[in-house]
């Protein structure tokens, strides 16, 4: 099992210190939240591109991709009933991908609920043929880059759109893309299926691109009720090959101890899942 963080939760780090100590704790792997490097993604240039990512690699770490893609940008969204804001946002989309692949990262997460959510009046269908519309102008550099793009389904409490894996996977089969793949999330799955977590994860073997593991706390494995023992278990039955991501929601105990004590927890489930 290959396990990475989400790196946005060191709010006040420089970057070597992030990777410094993620390293330190056991991690092997760092996602990045593109507005914890710049406001807009263009703003990094190719130059530091290349600087972020051989720090990481000086401390034996992948940057693994991004998510938080559309976060705290103004003028996108994904579903907007306006043809040139849809332009835009799969404008930037494109750049996402193009500096996901620079960094050395091999996926994003599409997650940015706010960025999504359909407004008053448009049905699910409208919604649908608006995202694919997005989507499908990203393709051709998704898979020019060699990256995947993981849909998330995210809680109603965060949003009215793609709130479970079914529906996610709707959309995902209407694009039908080998670069277009569904993302699962402890924390939404939990509170937006019907289902168990292990049986999503059974049903949805071979499809799933990524895995973010946190809790409905808002906080990492090990810091509320969650057994992730059952869930590693499924993993590995499902034989889900890639990263497993610690994503947290609750800053409050502290970005070190956060990182120290989900690491730990995912350690143990995993020892646990494997006998």
């Amino acid at each position: 099992m290959k396990f990475a963080i989400c790196q946005e939760l060191f709010e006040d780090w420089d970057w070597e210190r992030q990777c410094r100590f993620i390293a330190e704790v056991g991690y092997t792997g760092i996602e990045v939240a593109p507005f914890a490097l710049a406001s807009r993604i263009g703003e990094v240039s190719a130059e530091r591109r290349q600087e972020l990512k051989r720090q990481a690699e000086d401390q034996g770490l992948s940057i693994i991709g991004l998510h938080w893609l559309l976060a705290k940008t103004e003028g996108l969204h994904l579903t907007s009933v306006d043809p040139a804001v849809r332009r835009v946002t799969a404008d930037y989309l494109i750049q996402l991908t193009e500096a996901c692949a620079d960094l050395g990262g091999e996926l994003m997460v599409f997650g940015s609920p706010k960025q999504r959510d359909l407004a008053p009046g448009m049905t699910h269908e409208e919604g649908l043929d608006h995202a694919e519309e997005v989507f499908r102008a990203v393709l051709p550099t998704l898979a020019e880059r060699k990256v995947r793009l993981c849909l998330e389904p995210l809680t109603p409490n965060e949003t009215n759109f793609l709130n479970t894996c079914a529906q996610a996977q709707e959309l995902i089969g209407r694009i039908d893309h080998p670069n277009f793949v569904l993302h699962q999330d402890v924390k939404a799955m939990r509170l937006a299926e019907s289902q168990s977590i292990p049986e999503l994860i059974a049903e949805y073997a071979g499809r799933v691109g990524h895995f973010h593991a946190n809790d409905t706390n808002l906080l990492g494995p090990g810091m509320g009720e969650t057994d992730f023992v059952p869930i590693f278990a499924a993993l590995s039955r499902a034989k889900y090959s890639g990263w497993v991501s610690v994503e947290v929601f609750d800053y409050k105990p502290g970005c070190e101890r956060i990182a120290r004590e989900s690491f730990d927890a995912m350690q143990r489930a995993w020892a646990r899942a494997s006998t």
